[in-house]
Parts: C-alpha cells; structure tokens; sequence
C-alpha cells in the first residue's frame, strides 16, 4: 500500500461528531476526490491527515514517509511583499530542501506563473495564488498532495486551470483533493468519496457510482405535457417526473423494465405528439443529492466491487 488509508478516522468536538468512523482507500497514484455539502466534514478530514488535528479515534496509514506529504490549505496566505520566487525559496528551505533557482523556475512555469516569477504576491489574483499555493506544495517532490477545495471562488477559467494542473499530476503524486464541485470531479478523479454529516457515504470510482443511479429518462413532446406528466406521476415504477421546459419531461424511475413495458402505452393514452424518447443519464450532481439528501441509497460505505 503506497497511498493512504485510514481506519475508523473519527474526531469530535464535545457531543459534536464532526468525522465518524470514516475508512478511507486511496491508491498510489490517483486523484481522489473527497466531496460533500459545506460542513459536511471534508476540511476536518484533510487536517487530520495532514496532522493539523488529533483524531479522537481511528488511525491513519500512509504508504510514504510523513515528510513526503503536502498539504494544501483552501485560502493559501503568503507575505505580500514576497514574490513568488521568494515564496517557494521559503518553502523549499523551511522544508530542509532548498532548491537552486533553475528548479524554482521549472515549478512556477509547471503552475503557470514564470511571468509573474518576480512579481510580489500581494498583487496576485486568487487564481494565481492557489496555483502558487500548489507550486508551495510540489516544490518538496512529495508523493502525496492534500488539496483543500483548490479551484473554490474562482471563476470558470481559474477552475479550469487549477483543475488541470491536479490532474498533471496523476501517477506521479498521489492527490487527495476535495471539492463541492462535482463537475470537477468528474472531470479528473479516478475514485471519489462521499461525506455527509461527517459520514463516509460511499466510496469507489466514479463510473461504478454513475452506474449506480436510477435510470433516467427523458421525453420531449409537443406542449402541453400536462396529462402525460400526470399519468407517468401515478406509475407505481416511477420516482419522480419534471418538466424542464414546456414539453420536455425527465423521468427518474425505479424499475426500467417496467418503464421498457408501459412507457409507450402511457403516451399513447396522453395523445400527446412524441418527439424524442431516450435516457436522459445521470449525472454525478444527480447523484450526489440522492446520496446526501433523499438517502436513497443505503447509508453504509459502498467500495466498488461491492455486492449491491
């Protein structure tokens, strides 16, 4: 085991449980997302990895020394009137790795930020400082890097280029980094877990989640939708219909062989005018309220490969 795990990782405060029994499986060298609503434990947990917290219960296996692990706050704070130059000297000689000024180079060019190499960090957007504040991170060479919310309050394009810089790194440092954000976790995590009220939800990788949600299905007919909307809403296989604009119908349902069976039927008896009839998918975001929200799915930690 070369990345992390974690056993019955609990931390409370008084009779508040912030983290309970949370057993976390990162592999070496992946992207792991942690995600969850605000206050849902996922800052709790990163400090406790990163040893800014005492658990009350659990432990904490790493696959690495200790001081090869980076952590990455979600609002990195430098002396203003440092540049970032001066910023990762600092680091890498607080670290006991001071690095010749070629190397220093190298990372603020990794992160995007040669140009502004000899500008004072003061000036800096919060895009370029949560790229500086990763660059402060690497400049170690850790194997693994804690990323606290890296990409929260930027805007699209300071996301993206975050975003993008983590996912650089898969299989040569193991990254843990949280998020409520989902599309981002979409977009890089090879596995991801859920955490609400302090509570590991599920675990495993994003595609076997995906396939976990309900089926799907969307409907677009003629306006109005009212009467198809209405016989579809007393279908004993069905959890839910809205319309998400006039004559567009997305229909969460329950059994899809019995949606395959009677859909038509229902349509037919509408004497509404189809257009288009097809699964609509799921999107992770779907999935996420489902898993923190409405608890349809079980709340026991779910790990892929798991019988359902």
């Amino acid at each position: 085991m070369n990345g992390l795990r974690t056993h019955c990782l609990s931390k409370s405060y008084g009779e508040t449980e912030a983290v309970r029994n949370i057993d976390l499986e990162v592999p070496a060298g992946a992207i792991y997302g942690l995600v969850g609503p605000n206050g849902s434990g996922k800052t709790t947990t990163f400090e406790l990895l990163a040893g800014l917290r005492h658990a009350t219960a659990g432990t904490i296996e790493w696959g690495v020394p200790l001081n090869q692990v980076a952590y990455c706050p979600d609002t990195p704070e430098f002396e203003p009137w440092l540049t970032a130059m001066e910023v990762l000297d600092a680091a890498s000689g607080l670290l006991g790795k001071p690095r010749p000024r070629k190397i220093l180079v190298e990372m603020l060019d990794h992160v995007g930020l040669a140009d502004s190499a000899a500008h004072r960090v003061g000036g800096f957007s919060r895009g370029m400082t949560s790229r500086l504040g990763i660059a402060a991170g690497l400049i170690g060479e850790p194997k693994v890097l804690i990323a606290d919310e890296p990409a929260a309050a930027l805007d699209p394009a300071g996301r993206r280029e975050v975003i993008d810089l983590l996912a650089h790194l898969r299989d040569s440092v193991t990254v843990i980094v949280s998020s409520h954000d989902l599309a981002d976790v979409q977009r890089i995590c090879d596995s991801v877990g859920v955490l609400t009220r302090g509570q590991l939800v599920y675990q495993g990788s994003v595609d076997d989640l995906l396939a976990k949600a309900s089926t799907v299905l969307r409907i677009l007919v003629h306006p109005p939708a009212t009467c198809l909307k209405n016989l579809i809403s007393d279908a004993p296989w069905v959890q839910s219909v809205r319309e998400e604009q006039p004559g567009e119908l997305i229909v969460d349902v329950t059994d899809a062989r019995e949606a395959e069976l009677h859909m038509a039927r229902l349509i037919a008896q509408s004497n509404t005018g189809l257009i288009e009839y097809g699964r609509a998918g799921a999107s992770l975001q779907d999935i996420f309220f489902e898993l923190t929200e409405t608890g349809r799915y079980s709340q026991r930690k779910h790990k892929a490969g798991d019988p359902q």
